[in-house]
């Protein structure tokens, strides 16, 4: 074979050679549960038998999680598999390395540079903090009224946006 002819393995990535917007999210789903359990980076690689840098490397999506070590890290997180994945915005599925290399998909690359992928709200330091500050309240009652307060406040704002919405339209 001419050196032509041989195509060097992308690992993954995207074709800007970009870490694949899948492991990123993967990592990102990592980095929320271990935060949310209160384990530093250096806490889970000891569990895990790793240094902490590769646990900080499946962490940003620069090293791809195997499915052996996803499972371990399942289990030492305390969560299935399946919680990796979860709420996975269709742009990020879209970009599977199988999807760069069929001829006939148009994968919707991120080719600007600096793009993030951090869609997901439970990756934000806000939600993190929200959720800590929530469990260290020790009157559980008090936290469920609190906890009903948002829901009843999300809804409601979820109608003043649709009912606004409606009379901007009606206007039109």
């Amino acid at each position: 074979m001419s050196a032509e002819t041989v195509k060097r393995s992308s690992r993954g990535r995207t074709p800007t050679g970009q870490p694949n917007p899948i492991d990123v999210h993967v990592g990102n789903r990592i980095r929320l549960r271990r935060t949310l359990l209160g384990l530093s980076q250096e806490k889970l690689a000891s569990l895990l038998g790793l240094t902490f840098q590769q646990v900080q490397k499946y962490e940003r999506g620069m090293n791809r999680v195997g499915a052996s070590r996803l499972w371990d890290i399942g289990k030492v997180l305390e969560v299935p598999v399946e919680f990796f994945y979860e709420d996975m915005d269709k742009s990020v599925a879209s970009q599977s390395p199988r999807m760069f290399s069929l001829p006939d998909s148009q994968p919707l690359c991120l080719e600007e540079e600096g793009t993030t992928f951090d869609v997901d709200p439970m990756n934000r330091q806000e939600t993190i903090e929200l959720v800590k500050a929530y469990y260290k309240i020790s009157n559980r009652k008090a936290a469920k009224h609190l906890f009903d307060l948002i829901v009843a406040m999300s809804k409601s704002t979820n109608n003043y946006d649709k009912n606004d919405k409606k009379e901007s339209s009606d206007e039109e």
